[in-house]
């Protein structure tokens, strides 16, 4: 099967999206599929069914670009056509399955209205501009036979299959390396802009001075943090992947006070090393993280931050067994039993009730 992933987020840009898609791609080509991507041209030299587009800088946020048109017959046949986004090159792919009458997935990653708040001054015009983006996306995403997403909600008028993207539990494990072994080490690694609310874990770090803290990544709000942080808080830029293993197996505990999370693949990604998470008790934490795994928090509430940072330092859990279901093979095998019977009706779907990544109400508590 042929198939073409559609995204305007892509290498050299490091984020979730961009590795969930090289992730992907790896394992459907393993399978034997042809998986072709379609992304905004830059400084990246493509390789082997690499397609990208024409695109120019972004000034509302640096790294990312927008992609110019590119006409559809210059693009390779497809069996089916995957998107990964709704900005231009999502609405290339839903124009190239409309004008070809393939079949149509579109994969929902990330809450883009957020990054209105981020990157707009007045807060007036974010919730406007939040407003209208909304029923924009909601449309946009009636075009296209299935929508999946990695937990039960994504907060869009849309049916959609739940279909989490999946960790590479074979890479994701622990470590004997071990960067800090004579320290207590807070981690968290991820995109440094407003939506994650890193700030908040300066704030544990000033509560906490007997433990160190090791925030890991790069984004417009990193000269802030790096300014603002205690002298027990290191930040430091991305990590080559290959090092992200030994990063999480080092640290003691992984924390995030994101709020604007589709999965969080990061926390899973510390879980499968062995290491809890002291997550925010929003979605998608409510449903990912539990008991086995770590500790809630009711955001802004610094004395509960801390205590599930305790409670994660003095609870054993075997983590990894705990994120087994989030396993890649289970994504792989439910994404080609709808590459196979799309445009199948949502109800239809086989990503059913049973499907092994969701927790129950007990798990969730």
């Amino acid at each position: 099967m042929k198939i073409g992933f559609f995204t305007d987020s892509y290498f050299p840009e490091i984020d979730g999206v961009t590795y969930t898609i090289k992730l992907w791609r790896e394992e459907l080509e393993r399978k034997g599929h042809e998986v072709y991507v379609i992304y905004p041209d830059g400084d990246y030299n493509p390789g082997e069914r690499e397609v990208p587009v024409k695109s120019v800088s972004n000034p509302f946020y640096p790294g990312y670009r927008i992609p110019l048109t590119r006409r559809p017959s210059m693009l390779p046949d497809l069996d089916v056509v995957h998107c990964h986004g709704p900005a231009p090159i999502g609405l290339l792919g839903r124009y190239y399955a409309r004008k070809h009458d393939l079949p149509s997935i579109y994969t929902h990653h990330t809450p883009l209205e957020e990054y209105f708040h981020q990157n707009v001054k007045f807060e007036s015009v974010a919730n406007a501009l939040s407003k209208l983006y909304v029923p924009f996306e909601n449309a946009f995403l009636e075009g296209f036979d299935i929508v999946t997403a990695s937990t039960e909600r994504i907060d869009r008028n849309v049916e959609h299959v739940q279909l989490p993207v999946g960790i590479d539990m074979d890479f994701f494990q622990r470590t004997d390396e071990d960067w800090y072994p004579d320290r207590t080490v807070i981690g968290y690694s991820g995109r440094l802009s407003m939506e994650k609310n890193v700030s908040e874990i300066l704030r544990a770090a000033e509560k906490l001075p007997e433990y160190d803290f090791v925030i890991v990544g790069d984004g417009p709000y990193r000269a802030p943090l790096e300014r603002d942080a205690p002298d027990n808080v290191e930040v430091r830029g991305f990590l080559p992947r290959e090092d992200l293993p030994t990063f999480y197996s080092s640290i003691d505990v992984f924390l995030t006070a994101s709020t604007a999370d589709t999965l969080g693949l990061s926390t899973l990604e510390a879980n499968a090393c062995g290491t809890p998470v002291a997550a925010t008790d929003v979605l998608p934490f409510e449903q990912t993280i539990g008991a086995d795994n770590g500790e809630r928090f009711a955001y802004g509430d610094l004395e509960a931050m801390v205590d599930a940072i305790e409670t994660c330092l003095e609870t054993d859990r075997d983590t990894r067994a705990a994120v087994e279901r989030y396993s890649v093979e289970y994504t792989m095998e439910h994404l080609e039993q709808l590459y196979h019977n799309v445009p199948l009706s949502k109800d239809e779907s086989p990503v059913d009730a049973d499907a092994p990544w969701r927790f129950s109400d007990e798990e969730r508590s």
